[in-house]
């Protein structure tokens, strides 16, 4: 089992080989963390998403790109389903994190910093969306060894921690 750490703080800015991209289906570049990422990564990493998913990707899968201008190696580019607009099928959030994991291994990455994925702008509910990425990452067998749940803002932060503390408490 990987170790899990909350950081409170700014993904793009994380000493790992690869952050994960809570991405919208059309790979363009977006809002939230998908917008922080492109903005920070500079135009190699929208260059490499034109390349690479020329259709964009599905809800629920994952690809990488180059980080561009990021401490980090990769960016892992993953759809999360939107709560909001009616995409509640939990297997798909799930998913992103089982894929990200995979497309780490396949990279050789040792470290990996995930957004709360569909937690913000895409509305799924913050305590199932902390669960799903805990229990997920937990269980996965990989070969990353330092898994971070990078949130914005403390109140996220503060849910990670409290269900990362209930696990090792079990």
């Amino acid at each position: 089992m990987p170790a899990i750490t909350a950081v409170l703080g700014d993904i793009t800015t994380q000493q790992v080989d690869a952050v994960v991209n809570a991405a919208n289906n059309g790979m363009r570049g977006g809002g939230g963390v998908d917008g922080a990422i492109h903005r920070a990564g500079g135009p190699a990493v929208l260059r490499d998403c034109i390349a690479r998913f020329p259709n964009g990707l599905a809800t629920g899968d994952a690809g990488w790109t180059t980080a561009g201008e990021m401490p980090a190696t990769w960016v892992i580019h993953t759809v999360g389903p939107n709560f909001a607009a009616g995409e509640r099928d939990r297997s798909l959030l799930v998913s992103c994190y089982r894929r990200a994991l995979e497309v780490a291994d396949e990279l050789g990455a040792q470290s990996i910093a995930f957004p709360l994925i569909s937690a913000g702008v895409y509305a799924w509910p913050l305590d199932d969306a902390v669960a799903a990425a805990v229990d997920t990452i937990a269980s996965s067998s990989t070969g990353v060894d330092d898994v971070r749940i990078v949130a914005f803002s403390p109140r996220v932060h503060d849910a990670v921690e409290r269900t990362l503390d209930q696990r090792s408490a079990r």
